[in-house]
């Protein structure tokens, strides 16, 4: 079992059991149908991702960003741009520091400390996530300098043009990590190593056979979104617990389901509308999670490095 289906089994597994919140099965293939067939490039967004340039920056890119594509229990008190999220702030940080500086070089990026990345992302130098940030990229910088020749275009290369071949080296690394356990079981989720399989490849940096063999790369948007739209319905202790804000221990039985069952709900969408893939429809969900009627309400928060 390749790891992306050790991720679709144990997120199966954890929606049979849930005790916090179920599935509505009924209504998984008219939400799937309802959605627009999706544009044939699922890119990320041009004003934040380097698009152009020499392959290598953009590999740099990709890897660096999903290296840090956390902290979504940290963002309201964290320093957001005006009208931006959270994630676009760190991100926009980031690209503008490429813009003006170019990559940090994996050696250079193996020794960063919390001081410079605040710098750039606009952020005091003593917040935690400027720790767990740095500690990340010192992670993945050791990891390109030692074992990739220092090159983050070598990390796709080395591939050969399998999504999953690269999840099952990125899941390998701390700065990727995302396993959690369920009453015994372990339960990978690997939201941001298969994220970046995503973005290498929207990037230009390479090309997958096997994309649509990802799952949902699960954060807390997206349960949100299933959520609000009636998909996924929580038990009425932990909507009063998300709805007043209150934030969720990461591991614990109730986040792990929200996610899990989210990975589910997908996988189940995809089989009553085959022409969608699971990675197609997490690009919809996300886009729509931008929304009035989403960004209105609370989503669960955990402070982690999953999502």
């Amino acid at each position: 079992m390749t790891l992306v289906d050790e991720v679709r089994d144990a997120c199966a597994h954890v929606a049979a059991e849930a005790r916090w919140l179920r599935i509505e099965e009924d209504s998984l293939e008219p939400y799937a149908r309802s959605f627009p067939t999706p544009a044939a490039d699922l890119g990320p967004d041009p004003e934040i991702a380097v698009l152009d340039g020499p392959v290598e920056d953009r590999a740099a890119f990709a890897l660096t960003l999903d290296a840090v594509n956390f902290g979504s229990g940290w963002w309201p008190e964290i320093r957001k741009r005006p009208g931006r999220s959270g994630f676009a702030t760190m991100a926009l940080g980031l690209r503008e520091r490429f813009d003006a500086q170019g990559p940090w070089p994996a050696d250079e990026l193996a020794w960063i400390e919390p001081g410079e990345l605040a710098a750039a992302l606009g952020q005091d130098p003593g917040h935690e996530l400027m720790r767990l940030y740095a500690e990340s990229l010192r992670d993945l910088g050791r990891w390109v300098a030692s074992e990739r020749g220092g090159s983050f275009a070598a990390v796709a290369e080395a591939a050969g043009g399998s999504a999953v071949a690269l999840v099952e080296e990125l899941g390998r690394r701390a700065c990727f990590s995302d396993v959690s356990s369920y009453r015994g079981r372990r339960i990978p989720f690997l939201k941001r190593a298969q994220l970046a399989c995503a973005d290498l490849q929207h990037a230009g940096v390479t090309r997958f056979g096997d994309l649509a063999r990802l799952t949902l790369f699960a954060d807390n948007l997206i349960p949100h979104v299933l959520r609000v739209d009636g998909i996924l319905a929580y038990d009425e202790r932990l909507a009063a617990a998300v709805d007043s804000g209150e934030l969720l221990e990461h591991g614990s039985e109730p986040e792990v389901e929200i996610r899990a069952c989210a990975v589910e709900a997908v996988e189940r969408m995809t089989r009553v509308c085959p022409e969608l893939s699971a990675q197609e429809l997490d690009h919809l969900l996300w886009n729509r999670g931008g929304g009035s009627p989403y960004k209105s309400r609370p989503r669960h928060r955990a402070r982690c490095t999953a999502y």
